[in-house]
Order: C-alpha cells, then sequence, then structure tokens
C-alpha cells in the first residue's frame, strides 16, 4: 500500500515560490488501478514523482509498504524503488540500445546476471507482444511499441508498483486503446498496482478503480471513478469529465436538473417516460455516458419546465421510480 501524508512540495525559484502541492493525503490499495487526474500545471506529475522521491517533498510522508521513503538511507531508498517501476510519456529509451538490452538495462544495475536478465527480458518483451522485436532500436519503432518496450522495461525488476506519468498522451486514440489494455492486463494477470497519472478522463474511466481530482495543488475531490463521474462535486471535476458543455449549461436560465444512470437503469427510457407521464417540456443541455467495468454510467442535464405545477409533477415522478437526480445551480 502506497500512503501519501501531509504531502507538500515548493519550489524555490528567482522569482519567488512556487507551491505545486499543498497538504495532499492519498491512500493508494495494493492491486488496484488509481488514477490522478488535473489539469496542466494542476500538480499531478510532482505528485507521482514525489511517491518514488524523484522529487523530494517539502513536507509530509510517503509511506510504501508501510517505510516512510524520506527515512530511509540512500541505499535503502535504492532498494525500495526497485519495487515501484515508472513509465513516462517520452518513452526514455536508450536509443544506443536494441530492445532486448533496454529491457536488460535496469537489471544489469540491480546486479542481476547477464543470462539471468537476459531471460527475463524476453519474457516481458513476449507479454507486451514485442518478441520479434528484440533486436530493433528505439528508431525503428512506431510510438505504441516504444511505450510497450518502456512498461516491459519498467517491470524487469517484478516491481510491486507502477507509476504511470502522462503514459499514453503521446499516442493516437487506437494505440491509446492498446496501452490502457495491456496496462489493466498487467494488473490483472502480475497483481501490480498501478497509478495512473493524465488530464483525460477516458483514460481514468476505461482502467481505473478509484480517482484523485487534483486541482491548483490541492485534492479537489477523491473516490470510485463511477462515483465521481456520475456525481462530480468539484467545479475542476466538472469540467474535466463534461469539457466544452459547460457554457451551454451555464448559459440556460431557469430550473436544471442532472439525472445520473448508476449503472443498473441506463438502459430505460426514463427521460420519454417522465415527459409521456407528466407532460412535462424538458430540453437536454448535456450528456454523456461511459463503459465502467462493464456496467454504463453517466448523466443527462435537463432544463426544466417553467411552469410550477409541471416541474412539481416532473421531479415527483423521478421520485417516484427511484431515480437518481441533482438540482443544478
Amino acid at each position: 500500500m502506497i500512503e501519501i501524508r501531509g504531502l507538500s512540495k515548493t519550489f524555490h525559484t528567482a522569482n519567488g515560490d512556487i507551491t505545486a502541492l499543498q497538504d495532499i493525503d492519498l491512500t493508494i490499495r495494493d492491486g488496484e488501478i488509481y488514477g490522478i487526474i488535473g489539469l496542466s500545471g494542476a500538480g499531478k506529475s510532482t505528485l507521482v514523482r514525489c511517491i518514488n522521491l524523484l522529487e523530494q517533498p517539502t513536507a509530509g510522508e510517503v509511506l510504501v509498504d508501510g517505510k516512510n521513503l524520506l527515512t530511509l538511507s540512500r541505499k535503502e531508498l535504492l532498494k525500495t524503488r526497485q519495487n515501484i517501476g515508472m513509465i513516462f510519456q517520452g518513452f526514455n529509451l536508450l536509443e544506443q540500445r536494441n530492445v532486448l538490452r533496454n529491457v536488460c538495462y535496469p537489471l544489469e544495475i540491480a546486479g542481476v546476471p547477464k543470462e539471468q536478465a537476459k531471460a527475463r527480458a524476453v519474457e516481458l518483451l513476449e507479454l507486451v507482444g514485442l518478441a520479434d522485436r528484440q533486436k530493433a532500436y528505439p528508431a525503428q519503432l512506431s510510438g505504441g511499441q516504444k511505450q510497450r518496450v518502456a512498461i516491459a522495461r519498467a517491470l524487469a525488476t517484478k516491481p510491486h508498483y507502477l507509476l504511470c506519468d502522462e503514459a499514453t498522451s503521446a499516442l493516437d486514440p487506437n494505440t491509446t486503446q492498446s496501452i490502457l489494455a495491456l496496462l489493466k492486463e498487467i494488473n490483472e494477470t502480475l497483481g501490480v498496482t498501478i497509478v495512473v497519472i493524465t488530464h483525460e478522463m477516458r483514460v481514468i474511466d476505461q482502467i481505473c478503480d478509484r480517482v484523485a481530482v487534483i486541482d491548483q495543488s490541492r485534492i479537489a475531490e477523491e473516490g470510485p471513478v463511477s462515483q465521481v463521474f456520475t456525481r462530480p462535486q468539484s467545479r475542476i471535476a466538472r469540467e474535466l469529465i463534461l469539457p466544452g458543455s459547460k457554457s451551454s449549461v451555464d448559459t440556460v436560465t431557469g430550473k436544471k436538473v442532472r439525472l445520473i444512470f448508476d449503472g443498473e437503469r441506463s438502459a430505460e427510457p426514463v427521460i420519454a417516460n417522465m415527459i409521456l407521464a407528466c407532460q412535462a417540456h424538458v430540453s437536454i443541455l448535456a450528456a454523456d455516458t461511459r463503459d465502467i467495468d462493464g456496467a454504463i454510467y453517466g448523466y443527462t442535464v435537463l432544463a426544466m419546465p417553467d411552469d410550477p405545477r409541471q416541474y412539481e409533477r416532473a421531479i415527483a415522478w423521478l421520485d417516484e421510480h427511484h431515480n437518481t437526480y441533482r438540482l443544478e445551480d
């Protein structure tokens, strides 16, 4: 388990101090895929780099399997880092080494015998679907193939944790899907706990179990992906989940309702049934649905009738039929 307690990070610059993280508390459970999402500059990449102390926190604690990394000696920290793999947006492969030797590199540093390291690298390249590209060099690979090599390299020392810092941001949508599917497979088959840093909600809702939303150096909200997606509490979460629709919702005056689909009733024609039953005239202002762990979650923002009686009938019907909704500002 990874526990982050009261974590803060301040950068001291010639133009003054910059607070990147402030009083962060998170618990990442064994075996889960945990997402951290936020806009550029929110502090998410700094946070993930503090987990393995690539960035030294200004205050707070980082506990991995009960050990506070900030109290470890240099030797102990290096050994602990072997249990924390990391992949980056830019792949960070060694251009002068072929694919096989790139995957062997962390094993060489760890002092693993050459033949044993090679066998482990071959096994991992088979896992990521690149068994036939062992002798290729990074310049001969596509972006998706480079990231697969980077994933294999990150898994070389059999880490329990894998940190992914914007790992799919440089990839096209189809390649992104294949990399996310690979990460999900690694989580399920190897039991590796994965932390995903991203600014894309589609990445979070495809593979993550829980998510923390970070905004202006603080955690704005946290919870199961289905909960945060269907019932976002913070402004930044609503902006990330439904980008581009904020203005269309906010510019409409009058009463509005966010009708929430919780994975069980999303196939039912709730809006049509309400209109027929109540003779209430409503307009759809925004809508979105996602497949999360095989269930459909989503919501629709409705502009409700101005007539008080129609409005009251519609709300009463939603209550009577046990629909989940929220009155919008």
